[in-house]
């Protein structure tokens, strides 16, 4: 079982990390204005990202049976969330996709993660970034326009996301 994880995993990363903004799934690149959507997080916020402007806003899309997902949001939790939840300028949304909110209130129960999750059962969300591959990161910045988007995980992924929220929310 171990081996047939591993091999998933290290599928998901190398294509990942070669194809984060050349693949036809992408439906928004570096630069562009972020799609705009409302969403409630499972605490009952209603978030509208068109109101956010002055924010820098990650959006992380994972599901719960996938092993890249898995390994990439402790590192979310540990890295990104804890040391920058106080911020007033910074907003976090985990996406849930194709996920209800029982599942995902059960996931994060299970997790113990506090970060803030949305659920996304039929793609509404997702959709407005791209047509398949998870975990997938999205930074907007201030301006409202894309800054970064990584599809996959790995740790040189993860690395280049921390530096760029460590300079813009420097």
């Amino acid at each position: 079982m171990k081996k047939i994880y591993f091999t998933a995993l290290l599928f998901s990363i190398v294509t990942g990390f070669l194809h984060a903004q050349d693949d036809s799934s992408t439906l928004v690149r570096v630069g562009d204005s972020a799609p705009a959507f409302t969403c409630a997080t499972i605490d009952g916020k209603t978030i509208d990202i068109s109101k956010l402007n002055g924010k820098i806003i990650l959006i992380n899309f994972f599901a719960t049976w996938c092993p890249p997902c898995l390994a990439e949001l402790p590192e979310l939790q540990k890295d990104i969330w804890e040391p920058y939840s106080d911020r007033s300028d910074f907003v976090l949304l985990i996406v849930g996709r194709e996920h209800t909110q029982a599942e995902v209130e059960a996931f994060i129960e299970k997790k113990k993660f506090t970060m803030p999750f949305v659920p996304d059962p039929n793609r509404e969300i997702f959709k407005l970034y791209a047509t398949q591959n998870i975990p997938r990161n999205v930074v907007i910045g201030k301006d409202g326009k894309i800054l970064f988007q990584s599809m996959g995980y790995s740790e040189e992924e993860f690395i280049k996301l921390k530096e760029l929220l460590a300079k813009v929310l420097d």
